[in-house]
């Protein structure tokens, strides 16, 4: 029955933060051109920087996707360098190492928690590539026209 929880707490933050990211690209997507009075470098970094929030809130959706499965003993703990400043804080430096599969091992999730890591990585994985696919395909689009204007 935990194994089954903890399929369907994994598959649900992972669908989530997948949704979350294709919104942000989608609203970008859509947004980018509206300011075609900023310089293109300056509309990539704008890219940059909304691509930055959405990962972070990918990060703290994981976050709070440990610390609510943290408060079913069964389901597992953390171990490690516990830093004392707060459970929740704990729970979102796991999430970071993990999203952008660094890994540090300083905390370490046992039992059915430790599945949440793996699919964590994956997706990170999975959404950090994305963005940096849109990014490069938005650095294409802003810079070729840059220089086109630059060509006049």
């Amino acid at each position: 029955m935990l194994l089954i929880a903890a399929f369907v707490i994994n598959g649900s933050l992972a669908v989530v933060a997948i949704l979350l990211h294709y919104e942000a690209l989608f609203q970008l997507d859509r947004f980018l051109p509206k300011v075609a009075h900023i310089a293109p470098r300056f509309r990539v970094l704008i890219g940059v920087g909304a691509i930055f929030v959405a990962h972070v809130f990918e990060i703290w959706l994981f976050a709070l996707g440990y610390f609510f499965t943290l408060q079913f003993p069964a389901m597992g703990g953390l171990v490690g360098n516990i830093s004392g400043h707060g459970f929740l804080l704990d729970c979102a430096y796991l999430s970071f190492v993990t999203f952008t599969t660094l890994g540090y091992g300083e905390i370490v999730a046992q039992g059915y928690l430790r599945y949440l890591t793996g699919v964590e990585a994956l997706t990170g994985f999975i959404l950090i590539t994305w963005s940096a696919s849109f990014l490069f395909i938005e650095m294409q689009k802003y810079w070729s026209l840059s220089k086109t204007n630059q060509n006049k």
